[in-house]
């Protein structure tokens, strides 16, 4: 299943508290549960004003369906071509 990374804009991302970031998530494990098991959070990386989530999903309507239901930005949404790491390096 395809893989995804979706940027939110979110000014202030860096700066939410441990309580803001507990209802975020709260809110999105709901919709998730919600959409059923096709959708998938893997993580998210908070940066001070964005947060970058990876999730794999079939397509990225259903991820729109997800930041639309949840109540969160889904400015940009890339499906993973390749990953890369240390390793790629060797033959």
């Amino acid at each position: 299943m395809p893989k995804y990374v979706i940027e939110r804009e979110l000014p202030g991302a860096g700066s939410l508290s441990n309580d803001q970031v507990r209802a975020i998530s709260q809110k999105s494990r709901e919709v998730l549960e919600k959409l059923g098991p096709q959708i998938q959070w893997v993580q998210s990386y908070v940066t001070d004003d964005k947060i970058y989530c990876v999730y794999i999903a079939p397509n990225a309507d259903i991820i729109t369906k997800h930041a639309q239901e949840g109540g969160f930005p889904a400015n940009r949404i890339s499906e993973v071509k390749r990953m890369i790491d240390p390793t790629s390096a060797e033959s």
